[in-house]
């Protein structure tokens, strides 16, 4: 695929005049949509817009390049705008912008025209051909200019190797991969090679790695300069001098960096030190990186917890209720079996996300650090809200340890990460989980459910309301165990009420989430909307923690809306007088529960309020939109 063939006469104005940066995008969006690349041009105009919002795409040097990726968007497509007095653009320079490509990218998984429109960034980087470009007399002579460069481009896109390996070496990466990676890439190249330097760039776009580093390549190297914006390969440079940087800084500071890299003044890149980056005064705020460490840890443990769940799910529909009442999802072998592969995922999923939490802070030593905290999280009573804590405690342990052990001799160096770090982190991350997370939450735990059983014969509806939001605190936690501990232990008294608003109450947050994915799609992004879809699985089979992802991600919008509808499920439950025999099963066990068509108006009552409230709650995302 070519740059022009994602362009056609239709999309090019090249005499546009517009008077304002809102002038332009909307000149662009109506070009775009005359090619018919757009479903809904007023959609894709938003998110263009929000794309906007998080920073301009006016990259300088007279040229801007909006875009966004949508599923509005039925196939890739260039519009072009040649504005030749200019247009104030809002550009990183301040500059006028002459040339402007909007891009429109569909949400596929298929990224061939990715790598094209990097192409295209690239190209835009060459003085000449901007001119060329400008100056065209037609829309003919527009296209030809740009296949013409397009060819001679990939014809010398093979680099002789250096024999004698590079002097430096470099990575570039944008959070979407396209534009801005090639771009700083091709910028560090072409100052290199004007300052008779040797250098060899990876690029880390969407479509993949390209040109990626050797171990020969990392060995020879004298420092490496490393323009991301997104988490890349970082281990394979322990020991080497890295300069740390932001995409942009390749694109516009490309000389300054490469001085920095051969004038020596670089720190020596520690794996798992959180202090490398030479590039201080660009420092995530702590927000940013508290959030980067909980997505790591909730990516991982995300497979455990819909695997495990379908599979304990899966349990319940193939076992046999009047087997053994108190057994349900184990009586049968098939069940049995079931239900134990699943419960085994399930346990692992407060340490795995304990330990890749630690793991993000701390790098590899702080894994076994973090696992081991999740584990006695689990074991200890602390559940979901304590493997947080151990995960973050871990990382930082270690991170406190390295600065401690970095005043040991150099002969040390090879103890740390198999004796030192394990030793030193587990010891001390169990003796925070033993002695100060676990005894109060643990005795929190145990509040709770001595005030639920005093208040057993107050308003029974109250008490559907105040337990089915239980079921929606922790997902899982000890607040959700302290309530479906109670409604379990009422069976055995015969109060089988309680059950059965406990249950409503904890499937109504994984409905509501898949709901809210499936009508407010734009709240949420493309692996959201794909972990939203098992949720309608989990939620039907009363397992509450498929919503803990989402919840860990956006804790202060999803836990009140999810509550709220929980509540309103538990109470209805009560109010309708709907019984429960069963502990569990979800769906599965609905012909065993008394008045069932109310108790399904409950469960979708709760659902529905709880899909609006998130939807209220949570604002339409912008960074899906980005390319």
């Amino acid at each position: 695929m070519r740059i022009t063939d994602l362009l056609s006469e239709k999309g090019i104005n090249l005499d546009a005049k517009p008077q304002s940066k809102a002038e332009a995008i909307d000149q662009l969006v109506e070009l775009m949509n005359s090619t018919g690349n757009l479903k809904d041009k007023a959609e894709y105009k938003k998110c263009v817009l929000a794309r906007e919002e998080e920073g301009t795409t006016g990259i300088g040097e007279g040229v801007a390049i909006p875009h966004a990726k949508t599923n509005v968007v039925t196939r890739a497509g260039l519009s072009v705008l040649v504005v030749k007095d200019g247009v104030d653009y809002d550009s990183l320079d301040g500059s006028p912008a002459n040339l402007l490509f909007m891009i429109a990218a569909p949400e596929t998984k298929e990224n061939i025209h990715l790598e094209v429109l990097g192409r295209l960034s690239v190209l835009l980087m060459d003085d000449e051909f901007r001119q060329k470009l400008i100056h065209a007399e037609s829309k003919k002579e527009f296209l030809s200019l740009i296949d013409k460069a397009e060819t001679e481009k990939v014809e010398n896109t093979e680099k002789e190797e250096s024999k004698d390996g590079y002097r430096l070496l470099a990575v570039t990466a944008c959070p979407t991969g396209i534009a801005h990676t090639y771009m700083a890439a091709e910028s560090l190249e072409n100052k290199a090679k004007e300052m008779g330097i040797t250098i060899k760039v990876e690029t880390d776009g969407s479509g993949g790695v390209k040109n990626a580093l050797t171990k020969a390549d990392i060995a020879n190297a004298e420092c490496i300069i490393v323009a991301a914006d997104r988490q890349v390969e970082m281990d394979r440079f322990n020991g080497k001098k890295v300069i740390q940087t932001r995409v942009s800084n390749g694109i516009s500071k490309a000389q300054d960096l490469i001085e920095q890299a051969i004038g020596g003044n670089v720190p020596i890149y520690q794996s798992g030190n959180i202090e490398n980056s030479s590039d201080d005064g660009e420092n995530e705020s702590v927000g940013r990186q508290i959030y980067k460490h909980l997505m790591n840890g909730v990516s991982h443990m995300l497979p455990f917890v819909i695997g495990g769940g379908i599979l304990i799910a899966l349990s319940f529909l193939f076992d046999n209720y009047a087997i053994d009442p108190t057994k349900f999802g184990t009586n049968t072998p098939l069940a049995a079996f079931l239900n134990k592969l699943g419960s085994a995922a399930f346990g692992f999923m407060l340490p795995i996300l304990a330990g890749f939490i630690a793991m993000s802070i701390g790098d590899r030593p702080a894994l076994a650090v973090g696992f081991v905290g999740g584990a006695l999280a689990s074991a200890g009573g602390a559940g979901f809200l304590g493997a947080l804590l151990a995960g973050f405690i871990g990382g930082y342990l270690v991170v406190g340890l390295r600065k401690i052990f970095d005043k040991l001799p150099k002969t040390l160096e090879g103890i740390k990460p198999v004796l030192l770090y394990p030793f030193f982190g587990v010891l001390l991350v169990g003796l925070a989980m033993v002695f100060i997370v676990d005894p109060p939450v643990s005795a929190f735990n145990q509040w709770l459910t001595a005030s639920l059983n005093g208040m057993g014969s107050t308003s029974k509806v109250l008490l559907g309301v105040l337990l089915g939001a239980m079921m929606s605190i922790d997902f899982g936690g000890p607040i959700n165990k302290a309530a479906y501990v109670f409604g379990t232990a009422s069976i055995a008294t015969g109060n089988f009420n309680i059950m059965a608003a406990v249950m409503v109450g904890g499937m109504v947050p994984p409905l509501a989430i898949a709901l809210c994915t499936t009508f407010f799609k734009n709240r949420f992004t493309y692996q959201e909307r794909q972990s939203g879809v098992a949720n309608y699985v989990m939620g039907l089979s009363f397992i509450t923690e498929g919503a803990i992802p989402f919840a860990a991600a956006d804790p202060l919008r999803v836990i009140p809306a999810c509550a709220i509808g929980s509540g309103l499920a538990g109470g209805l439950s009560m109010l309708f007088n709907c019984t429960l025999r069963a502990p569990h099963g979800g769906i599965f066990v609905f012909p065993l529960v008394g008045n069932p068509l109310l108790y399904v108006v409950a469960l979708l009552a709760g659902s529905i309020v709880g899909m609006l409230l998130l939807a209220i709650l949570k604002k339409p995302i912008k960074h899906e939109n980005n390319l």
